[in-house]
């Protein structure tokens, strides 16, 4: 396909591109060019340059481009349109149209497609173009010819120190072969790698076809180490006068799952160090960094860090309740580090309760936050406004005033008004820009209130930013943590409402752990509205989280494929269904043989049995005062009390006792006693399921005929039916969403997993999450790391589970058969988790061929008699059963004395060279 300029455009102002790409296609699929000139459509896709079809192995396309618009990089890349007509773009953002001499008039460029899910292109982001694989290149002026014909450019992220790519091949440019002297390339733009080797030859002297192969050379001893794998490469361009041939090879074929790193999981607020007040702070984690560093760990994992103050109670202890996306948590926050040396006196009377709190065997989350939050107003009034006078400060407000002005008027508000229902203000209930950027003016009467918010996230930036800069240059690297939800009383639902669904809550399904599900509180997202701006939103907040993240676990992955979603007026995740969903038509039940009862299958089904099953002598007083009988022979509830959220506003307000509390239990079983959901707005025609339908006493009373047939269809909506519809919901986000940040992408991808889901996180390069006591093989009892993938994160355990010692002691016929059959030992398991045991534990995810093995603190500190906590049932940082968790483990000796404990330091990062996750 060619695409021209006029004939006057022609000549010495406009250049031709011939493009080549290897790919073998599809049958109905295409490929395309785009980039950021005019003529390739300004990176919009709907403008992109179609290609056509060469051969099996290459599609082409040419264009002529003017030279004056290759005078900056003009960049470009590959997009496959699918048979369905969607877009998929090879990743990375390195492919560029080089400025060449006034002489050429031809460039040829032979490109290899970028496949996202390449192992290659983990290397390439931030933690290891910033931190674990930054290393000085060596390279050569041999590979620079004067006038070169050809330019050869590949990757390799994975050479060792001293070790450059070279390059031998047929003729004499390319050395006939001989690896005495090889060419060896040079790595340009720098010494990340992310960046390509390239050699630019003259080769007009050389027959061709030309056949080639990359390898690699030690430059310290001068010496050829070994050829890539895989089949000679070939050039098919001659060297024309007046023509360039650049050749992006893509990698080299040398082994690329060879580097394995581990890690330490821990909430902030769960660091404990001599000089912390009573919870761990940004500061802390410069110790962590260090402990890491004398035993071989390569990353620390942290939990989300954001303000989650809603109600100034210890249920803000609730890291994943955000009020905003944006503004970290004050909690965090080093006071000394705030008041310097010029306003310590202010600290001075605080010394005793500073001592008294850090003395505490748990986080006591409202004593921490009043004293910090009076200080913090102290300091502010000391030294507020020399500090935002500063030109520092007026540097990081410019970037991050898109939400720090909103977040200010919003905890102005907050605290004016008594509450973060923003619903419920006598004003400003309804976000304004112009109202707010009147009382965010420096010479508004509010503004001396606005800027205390100001004051605290400018501090919180720096603390946290020096840490991560701490940490990087003792070569460890930071994982955060983005939860799936905000908090319905948060500044980013108040500012735009429309991007989430307010009417839905958030949650999971039963399992094992909950038998009635999740109901994590947190709207929907409204994922139409949200793609309209191309995801601005999602992609501020990961701009914002790489300024001290490299790394970042993506809570509820699963969310972005279809989210478990709860109507506003229930209480129980178990009254939830997937969205979005295929539903059951109504005409379906028929086909199956099923005579639809719309008041039997969505309407609560209470009958005198059932109440007696539940309510047992209660059912006479339960029926009377809650029920109403029907024209069918049974009950319905009386309208005041026929949701979830009514029953839970009665019994909190009227009644606190336990046989009211089993009351309420009973009643949302009956609310919840359903065979079907209607889709709203489809008049009676399309339904859900609820889920665990066949344990409702509803689907028990059902003659087993049409049991049967219920049950068919159900297994066919859950997991049949919505695959390749949830396939195209998460292939619709989720590369957007990762184009969008260099940093390392992991997802937790725990719980009813679609059968989708794999394939996606595989396509994209996303890293899995594998835990031993959580197989996704449901066949299986356990999942053994040797089994992990290379693109995982595996772990024993997460800060929603039991650590690995609690969990020992939970279900002895499970620990038993892990002790024979996953351990390999014979007899009976210890009754309690032994250090040896832990250790064999840790010791298998250690050897793991998983990318990643991250361990919670207390789980490797089990390995050690001496370290480990007394009690494994203080080590539990969550419990997901209960909504209403109080979030306060705190690590039980100080990082200073970790740091101090030098031989099981020693011995700990000899376990980890020796399983190869050491230096590298």
């Amino acid at each position: 396909m060619k695409h021209d300029l006029p004939q006057n455009q022609r000549s010495t102002i406009a250049m031709k591109f011939q493009f080549y790409l290897r790919f073998h296609t599809k049958y109905g699929q295409s490929l395309w060019i785009s980039g950021s000139s005019d003529t390739l459509g300004n990176n919009d896709p709907s403008r992109a340059v179609p290609m056509e079809y060469l051969n099996d192995e290459f599609w082409t396309a040419t264009i002529e481009i003017r030279r004056k618009d290759l005078g900056h990089q003009l960049s470009y890349k590959y997009l496959l349109k699918n048979e369905e007509g969607e877009w998929v773009k090879e990743w990375g953002q390195d492919r560029f149209m080089e400025e060449t001499d006034k002489e050429t008039q031809e460039v040829q460029l032979v490109d290899t497609w970028n496949h996202a899910g390449e192992y290659e292109n983990a290397f390439f982001s931030a933690p290891f173009q910033k931190v674990l694989l930054k290393r000085n290149a060596p390279g050569s002026l041999r590979s620079s010819d004067k006038s070169p014909t050809h330019i050869f450019k590949v990757k390799a992220p994975l050479l060792k120190k001293h070790e450059a790519v070279c390059l031998m091949g047929t003729g004499t440019r390319l050395g006939d072969w001989q690896t005495e002297k090889p060419l060896v390339l040079k790595k340009e733009n720098g010494d990340s790698p992310g960046d390509w080797w390239v050699a630019r030859l003259d080769l007009s002297d050389e027959s061709f076809p030309l056949a080639y192969k990359y390898g690699v050379y030690d430059s310290s001893t001068k010496s050829f180490v070994r050829y890539e794998d895989g089949n000679n490469r070939l050039v098919y361009s001659d060297a024309a006068k007046r023509k360039l041939t650049i050749q992006h090879d893509g990698f080299v074929q040398l082994p690329n799952n060879t580097w394995k790193g581990s890690g330490v999981a821990i909430p902030v607020f769960s660091l404990r160090s001599k000089k912390s007040f009573g919870v761990g702070e940004f500061n802390d984690i410069r110790l962590l960094a260090d402990w890491a560093v004398k035993t071989g760990l390569k990353l620390i994992q942290l939990l989300p860090v954001n303000n989650t103050m809603s109600s100034f109670t210890w249920l803000d202890s609730y890291p994943y309740s955000a009020i905003s996306a944006f503004a970290l948590h004050p909690i965090y926050i080093n006071l000394e580090k705030v008041a310097g040396k010029e306003y310590a006196e202010e600290l001075e009377p605080l010394k005793k309760i500073q001592q008294q709190l850090n003395e505490l065997t748990v986080v006591d989350y409202e004593e921490v936050m009043k004293y910090k939050f009076a200080v913090l107003k102290k300091l502010y009034t000391a030294m507020g406004a020399e500090t935002l006078a500063a030109e520092d400060f007026k540097a990081f407000f410019k970037e991050n005033k898109h939400w720090l002005e909103p977040f200010a008027a919003f905890c102005y508000f907050r605290d004016q008004y008594g509450t973060a229902e923003f619903s419920k203000w006598p004003t400003n209930a309804v976000y304004n820009k112009a109202a707010i950027d009147k009382i965010c003016a420096p010479k508004s009467p509010q503004y001396k209130s606005i800027g205390f918010y100001y004051f605290n996230q400018y501090h919180l930036h720096l603390q946290l930013k020096e840490a991560s800069d701490y940490a990087h240059k003792k070569g460890i690297v930071l994982k955060g943590d983005i939860p799936i939800g905000i908090s319905p009383n948060s500044c980013d639902a108040w500012m735009e409402p429309d991007l989430y669904n307010m009417q839905w809550q958030a949650g999971a399904p039963p399992d094992d752990f909950t038998a009635v599900g999740q109901n994590w509180g947190f709207p929907t997202y409204n994922w139409k509205k949200m793609q309209e701006d191309g995801f601005a939103w999602w992609k501020k907040r990961f701009r914002q989280m790489s300024t001290y993240f490299d790394a970042f676990r993506i809570d509820h992955i699963l969310g972005f494929f279809r989210i478990w979603s709860i109507p506003i007026d229930a209480v129980q995740g178990i009254m939830g269904r997937f969205v979005p969903c295929l539903p059951v038509h109504i005409n379906e039940f028929g086909e199956k043989g099923i005579w639809f009862d719309y008041q039997r299958f969505c309407k609560p089904f209470i009958t005198d049995e059932v109440l007696s099953e539940i309510f047992n002598d209660a059912a006479e007083q339960v029926k009377e005062q809650f029920l109403t009988p029907n024209e069918f022979g049974s009950y319905d509830l009386l309208p005041d009390f026929d949701t979830q959220k009514k029953l839970e506003k009665y019994f909190d307000e009227e009644l606190k006792c336990e046989k009211s509390e089993h009351h309420r239990a009973g009643l949302y079983d009956l609310i919840s006693n359903v065979i079907l959901f209607e889709e709203e707005g489809s008049q009676g025609q399309e339904f859900h399921f609820r889920i665990s339908m066949e344990k409702t006493s509803s689907f028990r009373h059902l003659i087993p005929h049409v049991q049967e047939k219920l049950k068919d269809l159900c297994v066919n909506y859950f997991f049949r039916r919505q695959d390749d519809f949830w396939f195209r919901e998460a292939m619709h986000k989720l590369p957007q969403l990762k184009e969008a940040t260099n940093m390392l992408v992991c997802g937790e991808d725990l719980g009813m997993v679609p059968d989708c889901v794999p394939e996606v996180m595989q396509q994209l390069g996303i890293l899995s999450l594998e835990i031993q006591r959580m197989p996704k093989d449901p066949k299986k009892e356990f999942f053994h790391p040797n089994d992990a993938p290379y693109l995982s994160v595996i772990t024993p355990s997460t800060h929603d589970m039991s650590t690995v010692r609690g969990w020992w002691e939970e279900d002895r016929d499970q620990t038993q058969h892990f002790y024979n059959n996953v351990l390999g030992q014979w007899g009976d398991a210890p009754v309690y988790c032994e250090p040896w045991i832990n250790r064999a534990i840790v010791l298998q995810h250690l050897y793991s061929p998983a990318m990643w093995s991250i361990f919670q603190l207390q789980d490797i500190l089990g390995m050690s008699e001496k370290l480990r906590r007394e009690n494994p049932q203080d080590e539990r940082i969550n419990n997901p059963a209960n909504p209403k968790h109080y979030w306060q483990y705190r690590m039980h000796i100080s990082l200073e004395d970790l740091i101090k404990e030098k031989d099981f330091n020693q011995e700990l990062k000899g376990y980890i060279d020796n399983c190869g996750r050491g230096a590298q």
